[in-house]
């Protein structure tokens, strides 16, 4: 861990245009993301936090501004270039999990290791400790339409993880999950954290939000509060 941030972020705008008509939809963004922190980011509907998300994830590009990742300004690079640090200092869980369902959860968390050098043998055991790590250790052989949806989340955490990622990206993480089930998803974040990975997540649920040692309110694109 160093005392520079991890992200740094520079009056970041997104604008998206169609035809004549420009829509901003982040307007000046400026923040700092700490190694090892858990970062929340909150709003309601059109605040620009999933925006936002994308483009901390390499996902989509700001029209303007700087983003140095490791002291590294990361704003304008290639597609390819992108691709690459998304797959080595990324990981990303969605709402909707978006795992392959002819595959096994074990091929599942897999699948983003393969485009990388290491071994097929050194990512089968990686994602066997990992799929034990979430409790699916004895799911491995599973589709997910063998699995309930708390199930496919942790193998969706699980395949994030796949990389040893300096990042993990949570979009709504609980989104289609029940109470229960989405305390033990944000339990597995946060000891996944403390563990030494940073997560930034997008939630508009305050108990799950509660979980993030960093809560930041976003509201008509711009950041309204940083607590």
């Amino acid at each position: 861990m160093t005392d520079a941030p991890l992200i740094q972020l520079d009056d970041i705008r997104r604008d998206y245009t169609q035809g004549d008509m420009v829509t901003s939809v982040l307007k000046g963004v400026s923040m700092t993301i700490a190694h090892g922190d858990f970062v929340a980011l909150q709003g309601t509907s059109g605040s620009g936090k999933s925006t936002l998300l994308h483009i901390l994830g390499l996902l989509d590009r700001p029209s303007s501004g700087r983003y140095l990742l490791d002291g590294a300004n990361v704003a304008n690079m290639d597609d390819d270039e992108a691709s690459s640090l998304r797959g080595t200092r990324f990981g990303f869980v969605f709402q909707s999990f978006y795992l392959i369902p002819y595959a096994s959860a074990l091929e599942n968390v897999i699948l983003p290791g393969l485009y990388g050098d290491t071994s097929r043998r050194e990512l089968t055991a990686r994602a066997h400790e990992l799929l034990g790590l979430v409790g699916l250790e004895d799911r491995a052989s599973f589709r997910p339409s063998q699995l309930s949806g708390g199930q496919q989340q942790r193998v969706a955490l699980a395949r994030a993880l796949i990389n040893g990622p300096a990042v993990i990206f949570a979009d709504e993480p609980t989104g289609q999950l029940d109470s229960a089930t989405s305390t033990e998803i944000m339990d597995l974040l946060s000891r996944i954290n403390q563990q030494g990975t940073t997560v930034v997540m997008v939630t508009h649920d305050e108990d799950t939000a509660r979980h993030a040692s960093t809560r930041i309110l976003l509201a008509d694109g711009q950041i309204a509060s940083n607590l």
